[in-house]
């Protein structure tokens, strides 16, 4: 019989720059009727327990992950990593670190915005957005919402993006500093949305290879911002590479309108054997 069984290994919620509690997350994947989901939020794994304890009371699968920040070559690389323990060490150190510094960011580029002839404050932010870790997404979505800017890819695109006249760069690891750090956690690394990563063909191709080397068990092959020609290229690369094929929507709630949960922009398949896939690599 075959197996109909839809999943989605990359997904955001409020512990980052999602718009959806984890609790709601798992209420939403359920509706969408999804097997499983991976919680990958961005450089913190705080919410994981709640997703868990709702993941056992709906019957729905979870992958607990995080999707670690990187930078090769000049390019901020996401690497995510699954089943990796929240408790080990090193992994919590680094990300407690990533957390304070992400507090101290936001209140220097609201500064700078404000520099720019903005109006906006912190306090302004948590009263808008009190229930989320704060993010570039929440800043850019305020001045939207009052007004301020037509829409967020012009924040982006002017402002809050990389090397943005308002934009704090952050502490990064290498790629393959993060795959090492998700195995000793007890975790599988995977390469998320190599698409989206702005580097020259060979420049991936040599990248892919050094995290392959350290580790890395996968390529995210099937995602929302692919085209067919996108999807075909990368799940060819991953065959080159002998890496597994895995698949996200990369679903941020608001923050992303666009993209759906399991369904992408629409027309997304990411089948149950991707994730059987990732976890024969465990045992």
């Amino acid at each position: 019989m075959t197996d109909t069984r839809t999943i989605d290994l990359h997904v955001h919620s409020s512990a980052s720059d999602g718009t959806f509690s984890p609790s709601a997350l798992l209420a939403e994947a359920k509706k969408a009727g999804l097997s499983a989901i991976a919680l990958t939020d961005h450089d913190t794994m705080d919410g994981i327990c709640e997703a868990e304890k709702a993941a056992k009371e709906l019957g729905i699968e979870l992958v607990p992950g995080v999707e670690l920040s990187t930078e090769y070559a000049g390019c901020e690389i996401h690497v995510l990593g699954y089943y990796v323990s929240q408790e080990y060490p090193r992994l919590k150190a680094m990300l407690e670190e990533f957390r304070d510094f992400r507090d101290t960011r936001n209140v220097r580029m609201v500064r700078r915005l404000q520099e720019e002839g903005f109006s906006v404050t912190m306090e302004q932010l948590t009263d808008k957005f009190p229930d989320s870790v704060l993010t570039r997404a929440h800043i850019a979505r305020y001045l939207c919402e009052t007004g301020q800017l037509p829409d967020v890819r012009t924040v982006f695109a002017e402002y809050l993006g990389e090397n943005c006249r308002c934009y704090i760069d952050r502490p990064k690891i290498s790629p393959v500093e993060a795959v090492n750090l998700i195995r000793e956690a007890g975790g599988l690394a995977v390469l998320a949305h190599p698409v989206l990563c702005q580097l020259e063909d060979a420049q991936l191709w040599q990248m892919i290879l050094e995290m392959k080397d350290a580790g890395m068990c996968g390529l995210e092959a099937v995602y929302s911002e692919n085209t067919k020609e996108d999807e075909v290229r990368m799940r060819a690369l991953a065959e080159k590479a002998g890496l597994l094929i895995t698949g996200g929507s990369d679903f941020h709630g608001k923050n992303k309108p666009d993209i759906q949960l399991g369904t992408g922009k629409g027309d997304l398949y990411i089948p149950y054997a991707f994730l059987e896939a990732l976890k024969e690599r465990l045992s």
